[in-house]
C-alpha cells in the first residue's frame, strides 16, 4: 500500500496526482512495446516501478526532495536511472558499496544508455585507496621492504597492470586479493598523497578520475566517498556538487551511520605508525647525514604502541567517562602527543631538504592537532557545545580515538542549502511500517515527501514467516545452542540452501562449529560456508555454485546479497538486530533523548532494529518464482508489546510457529 509521511494524508497514492509532463513518455519506456524489454531480456513491465520512476521525474523536474522506499522487486535501479539519464542533467549516483558501484558503471548503465539510445557521458569516481599510485609504487619497488614471497608476487602484477590500464583501479586487477597488504604500499592516503608537487601528477589516476567526472553527465560514487569529501572536501566530490543537478542515494538507509562516521573526527595510532616509517624512509633518502631517524622514530613508536597497550585486546569500545581516572590512558596519551612535538621539531629543521619531508612534517602537525583537540569533561557523555561524544575503541594492532556527532540531521541540512537541485533517496528499506519518520529525522528531511512503492512478489504464497516455539530468552545462556538445534530439522527439511544470519561474530563462530559436528554425526552432506574465511564475493559464489549449502554470516551478509533461485530457500536469523546497549555513541543519544522526554528505546532502538531486520527478510524472495522460509528465532518477536509492530513491518508472508507446516512447505507437491 503506497504510503506517507510527515503529515501527509495515510491514503495519498500514486493514481490520486496529476499527471506529471514525463509520464505518458515513461509509460511507453516501461511499457510492453518499449525499448528496455529487448535491451533486459528479463524485463517485464511492472506498475509499481513505472510509477516510481514518474515520481522521481516528478521529483527531478521540481528541483525537489524524494524519499522513496520500493519493496524487492520493484525494479528501483531503473526507476531511477532512466529518469535521470534524461532529464536529470548532471547526476551524481551515491551508492552503499562498491560492489553495487562497479554493477551501476559497468552493466546497468551501459544497458539503459543502449536503449534509450541516451546520449550521456558515465564516469566512476571512488577514494584515492582503490587507485594505484605512481609513486608509492616506485618507492615500494625500489625499498623492497616487502615481508612474503606473495606480496612479492603481487607487487609484480601491480607493476605490470599499471603499464596498461587506463584507469589504475585495483579493482580491475583480480589476480591481487582485494585485502592484499600489499595495496597499501602501493595507494596513497590524504596524508600521503604530495599533490601537484608529485613527479607522476601528470600520470596520476586519482586525478585522471577526478578529471572524468569533472566531465561527465552522470557520476556514479559511494557514500563513504560523498561523505568523506563533504566533511574533507579531498575526494573530487566537492568540485562535482556545485554543478550538480540531480543527486540520488540508492541504498539510503545506510547514510545515516555513514555521514555520522565522516563527520565525526578519528585519530589512530596507526595513522602515528604510518608516519614513523614514512619519516624514516624519506630521512634515509634524503637526509642521511641529518639525525640518527631511527631513534628519532622509535621514541615515537613506543609512545604509539604504549597508548595502544592501556587497553586489553581488540573489541574495548568505551567512551570518555567509561574510562577510569586513575588509568594509564590519560598519561600514555599526554606522553605520545610530547614526543610527536618532538618529532616536529626535527622535521622543521630538516624539510627544505626534500619535499617528502616538508609532507611528513605537515601530517605531524595535524596528527599532532588531533591528539589535542581529543578532551573534554570526562564527567559528561556528551560534549555539550557541539552535541558530541567522545570514546575509544580498542583493534588488536591500534587504538583509535573519536569524536562523533549525536546528529547529523543539521551538518547535512546545511550541506543541502544553496543552489536548488534534487536529492532522491532511495532503498528497500527506509520505513518502519509505512512511516518514515525515523529515517527522515536523522537526515533532517523533515516534512519533505515520502513514498513507497509495494514489492510485486506475492509473499503470502511465495514465502512462510517461521517463529518456533520453545526457545530460551534471547540473553539466557545456551541460547545460540538452542537455536541451533531448532534450526537442524529445517536446515536438512531445506536441503541446505539456508542463510544462518547472526548478530554477532561471536554466534557465526558457535553456530559454525556446532553445524560443522552435526552434519558429521547425521551424515548431512550440506557444503559449510563461514564468514571470514574467506572473501564475501568467493563465498557468495561458491554458495551459488554448490546449490545445497548453508552459509553462516553476521552484518555483511544481512544486506546487499542476491541469490535468486533455488539455493537460497531458508533464511535464519537468530536475534531481533538490537544494536548493543553498550555502545558510546548510542548509550549518549539514548541519554540526549531521554533528557528531551522521548523514550530512547523506541524512537531509536527499535526503528533500527526493524530496518536492520527488513534488509536481512529481504534476502530470501529475490524473483517472481522464489520460494523460502523466514526463520526468526528471538521469542520477543512474539511475547513482547513492540513485536506486533516488528513483524507488521515485515512483507506479509503466511505465518506459523508449527515445526511440522514448515517442513511440509519444502516438500514437493506430490508428496
Amino acid at each position: 500500500m503506497p504510503g506517507a509521511a510527515d503529515g501527509a494524508p495515510a491514503d495519498y497514492s500514486p493514481s490520486a496526482e496529476p499527471a506529471g509532463k514525463y509520464d505518458a513518455e515513461l509509460d511507453r519506456l516501461f511499457g510492453v512495446g518499449g525499448p528496455l524489454a529487448p535491451a533486459v531480456g528479463t524485463f517485464k513491465p511492472r506498475t509499481s516501478q513505472t510509477e516510481m520512476a514518474k515520481a522521481i521525474a516528478s521529483a527531478i523536474d521540481g528541483q525537489q526532495v524524494l524519499m522513496a522506499e520500493a519493496g524487492t522487486g520493484t525494479g528501483k535501479t531503473f526507476a531511477y536511472l532512466v529518469p535521470a539519464l534524461l532529464w536529470g542533467g548532471k547526476t551524481i549516483v551515491s551508492t552503499g558499496t562498491k560492489n553495487l558501484q562497479d554493477q551501476l558503471f559497468l552493466r546497468d548503465i551501459p544497458t539503459i544508455r543502449q536503449a534509450l539510445k541516451a546520449p550521456v557521458s558515465v564516469a566512476l569516481l571512488k577514494g584515492r585507496s582503490n587507485y594505484v599510485c605512481h609513486f608509492h609504487l616506485e618507492r615500494t619497488l625500489h625499498n623492497g621492504r616487502l615481508t612474503s614471497r606473495d606480496d612479492v608476487g603481487h607487487l609484480r602484477e601491480i607493476s605490470r597492470f599499471i603499464k596498461m590500464s587506463n584507469s589504475g583501479d585495483k579493482a580491475e586487477l583480480a589476480k591481487v586479493p582485494e585485502n592484499a597488504s600489499v595495496w597499501n604500499l602501493v595507494t596513497s592516503t590524504r596524508d600521503t598523497c604530495m599533490g601537484a608537487e608529485c613527479q607522476y601528477y601528470q600520470d596520476c589516476f586519482v586525478m585522471k578520475a577526478r578529471r572524468e567526472a569533472q566531465q561527465a553527465d552522470v557520476v556514479v560514487v559511494n557514500h563513504h566517498l560523498f561523505f568523506a569529501d563533504v566533511a574533507l572536501k579531498d575526494t573530487g566530490v566537492a568540485e562535482l556538487l556545485p554543478s550538480a543537478n540531480t543527486v540520488i542515494f540508492d541504498e539510503a538507509h545506510q547514510l545515516p551511520d555513514t555521514a555520522t562516521l565522516f563527520f565525526g573526527q578519528s585519530v589512530s595510532t596507526s595513522q602515528v605508525l604510518e608516519l614513523c616509517r614514512d619519516v624514516l624512509a624519506e630521512g634515509l633518502a634524503h637526509a642521511r647525514g641529518g639525525p640518527d631517524w631511527a631513534k628519532v622514530v622509535t621514541v615515537v613508536e613506543k609512545a604509539a604502541r604504549d597508548l595502544r597497550l592501556t587497553f586489553p585486546e581488540g573489541g574495548t569500545r568505551l567512551s570518555l567517562p567509561q574510562v577510569p581516572p586513575t588509568s594509564s590512558f590519560f598519561p600514555a596519551l599526554d606522553k605520545l602527543k610530547e614526543e610527536l612535538d618532538g618529532l616536529i621539531d626535527v622535521l622543521e629543521e630538516q624539510a627544505e631538504r626534500a619535499e617528502t619531508l616538508e609532507a611528513c612534517r605537515v601530517r605531524a602537525v595535524e596528527l599532532k592537532a588531533a591528539f589535542d583537540a581529543w578532551k573534554a569533561d570526562p564527567k559528561g557523555k556528551v560534549v555539550e557545545g557541539d552535541q558530541a561524544v567522545l570514546w575509544v575503541e580498542a583493534f588488536n594492532s591500534s587504538l583509535q580515538l573519536h569524536k562523533t556527532p549525536l546528529s547529523i540531521a543539521p551538518i547535512f541540512q546545511n550541506q543541502r542549502e544553496g543552489t536548488p537541485r534534487s536529492w532522491i533517496f532511495t532503498s528497500a528499506t527506509l520505513a518502519v511500517k509505512n512511516d518514515f519518520k525515523h529515517f527522515s529525522d536523522q537526515m533532517g528531511l523533515t516534512g519533505e515527501p515520502a513514498r513507497t512503492w509495494p514489492s510485486p512478489f506475492n509473499y503470502g504464497e511465495q514465502g512462510v514467516l517461521y517463529v518456533p516455539t520453545g526457545l530460551p530468552e534471547p540473553n539466557s545462556m545456551g541460547y545460540t545452542d538452542a537455536v541451533v538445534d531448532c534450526a537442524l530439522p529445517v536446515i536438512e527439511a531445506a536441503g541446505g540452501r539456508t542463510f544462518f544470519l547472526c548478530t554477532t561474530i561471536r554466534a557465526v563462530n558457535r553456530v559454525a562449529e556446532r553445524l560443522r559436528t552435526e552434519f558429521a554425526e547425521r551424515g548431512l552432506d550440506f557444503p559449510l560456508f563461514v564468514q571470514g574465511e574467506r572473501g564475501r564475493t568467493e563465498l557468495l559464489d561458491s554458495f551459488r555454485n554448490a546449490g545445497n549449502a548453508v552459509l553462516v554470516g553476521s552484518q555483511s551478509f544481512w544486506e546487499g546479497v542476491d541469490v535468486r533461485g533455488d539455493a537460497l530457500s531458508l533464511v535464519i536469523i537468530d536475534k531481533l538486530p538490537f544494536a548493543p546497549p553498550d555502545d558510546p555513541v548510542l548509550a549518549a543519544r539514548i541519554e540526549v533523548m531521554e533528557k528531551q522526554g522521548m523514550n530512547g528505546f523506541m524512537h531509536h532502538q527499535l526503528p533500527e532494529a526493524i530496518i536492520t531486520l527488513k534488509q536481512g527478510a529481504g534476502r530470501l524472495i529475490r524473483d517472481v518464482d522464489d520460494r523460502g522460509v523466514l526463520m526468526i528465532c528471538d521469542p520477543r518477536l512474539i511475547s513482547k508489546p513492540y513485536g506486533r509492530r516488528i513483524w507488521q513491518s515485515l512483507p506479509p508472508f503466511k505465518r506459523t510457529r508449527v515445526q511440522e507446516e514448515v517442513i511440509a512447505f519444502f516438500k514437493p507437491p506430490s508428496e
